[in-house]
């Protein structure tokens, strides 16, 4: 297999299915049919592996990576299921900290051109199917999965894991999930599966009363991360990442309980070598010290609000670049930005990617210092060329905004 063959097969694989990342709300197709015939035509290799669920509008990525990290340092093999990638394809896909195998994504994609006719599956439904093949290939001793889009009718939800989490709930999707905060929790729910423990981090008591009655009607034992204390930290910084480490620390107290052995050594090393054990990036991640240049994968309302907050308690000038998806409500995050700031917005590479054109009014309404952008490089050169050693830059607001910037200039990790 060449390089070139192998890009080719991946660019199949995002022309031929439709593609959330790319395509918005029309790939989205909810429901477990589709995946439960993939699985069955591959030999259900989601049977072979045991599973750990993570479900949640916001920290799903950090906490399975925090839980990776803490198993790893335990001395177990860990596959890790996240979405979507920065930069690679096979980031998607992990065992221990290492990109999926090239050669077994192109050899899974020339499989995937032999489906029946009547399978038509999504994007999703085939990077799925693609992890849960791989990681029984790797007999690993765990497959951290991540939900990709609510819960109950998420491709994921197939698994029988041995516990589940739900990190928190904020509006996000609605045009799929549903408009209220209730609709969106009901769909989250959905993972909370007969018998398995469930790990919830959310205070919102409505949430709470939503997971605990679908915990109820499952007998599923229902673990409350809020009520942990803890002064563990972790190597992804953020100050929201103290809610993320409860809901690790909960996770890895249910693996205990089912005689998994993990020391509080294992939990203090994992938790301080995620960078390292994981080669996870794009949360609070810190590009370089001169100018001072952080990445933050932040894409709605409540993510947002959390980033720009820190943002506001760092006594330093501003340069922030931001881009969004056509799906965003943008009038939203202009009440958030950051105060002591200039602006650079750009349009996102991506089909779904917003020109800042469109919502031009209401950057003029919101009375702030702005430049439009074609493209995100484009927008952090300008701000790169603007920003004294005493200032710093910001580049958000979306996972394409963070991956497009990295793939031009973190060149440690082509």
């Amino acid at each position: 297999m060449t390089h070139q063959q192998y890009q080719e097969a991946v660019e199949w694989l995002f022309v031929q299915a439709p593609n959330y990342q790319i395509d918005g709300e029309k790939a989205y197709k909810p429901g477990l049919d589709n995946i439960t015939r993939l699985c069955a035509f591959f030999g259900n290799p989601q049977e072979k592996i045991k599973c750990i669920h993570i479900g949640g509008t916001n920290g799903k990525g950090s906490t399975s990576n925090m839980l990776a990290s803490v198993l790893q340092e335990a001395g177990y093999t860990v596959g890790l299921y996240n979405s979507p990638h920065l930069i690679d394809f096979t980031e998607r896909i992990k065992v221990n900290g290492k990109n999926c195998d090239k050669e077994f994504v192109y050899d899974f994609i020339l499989k995937l051109k032999k489906l029946p006719q009547d399978i038509l599956p999504s994007f999703f439904e085939f990077t799925t199917i693609m992890a849960f093949e791989y990681f029984a290939q790797k007999n690993v001793d765990f497959a951290i999965i991540e939900v990709g889009l609510g819960g109950r009718l998420d491709s994921t939800n197939i698994i029988t894991p041995l516990v589940s989490a739900i990190t928190n709930v904020q509006l996000d999707h609605q045009n799929i999930l549903g408009n209220t905060i209730e609709e969106i929790a009901f769909e989250k729910a959905g993972i909370i599966k007969p018998q398995v423990p469930i790990v919830f981090g959310d205070e919102n008591e409505v949430v709470r009363n939503i997971i605990k009655a679908k915990a109820e009607k499952e007998n599923a034992p229902l673990i409350d991360a809020v009520l942990l204390e803890s002064d563990l930290k972790s190597d992804l910084k953020g100050n929201y990442q103290h809610k993320n480490i409860k809901v690790v620390l909960a996770l890895t107290e249910e693996l205990k309980k089912q005689n998994y052995a993990i020391s509080d050594e294992n939990i203090k090393t994992g938790l301080l070598h995620v960078h390292q054990n994981t080669g996870f990036i794009g949360r609070w991640f810190e590009f370089s010290q001169n100018p001072f240049t952080i990445c933050d994968t932040a894409h709605n309302q409540a993510g947002l609000e959390f980033v720009f907050s820190q943002l506001n308690s760092i006594p330093k000038h501003k340069h922030v670049v931001l881009g969004f998806v056509n799906d965003k409500k943008i009038d939203d995050v202009m009440s958030l930005l950051p105060e002591n700031s200039e602006f650079y917005f750009a349009k996102p590479s991506i089909n779904r990617g917003r020109h800042p054109g469109e919502y031009e009014d209401l950057l003029k309404n919101s009375k702030i210092i702005y430049k439009i952008f074609d493209s995100v490089q484009d927008a952090y050169l300008s701000a790169k060329q603007k920003c004294t050693n005493e200032e710093m830059i910001f580049i958000g607001g979306s996972n394409f905004v963070v991956g497009e910037f990295l793939e031009k200039n973190l060149t440690d990790i082509k």
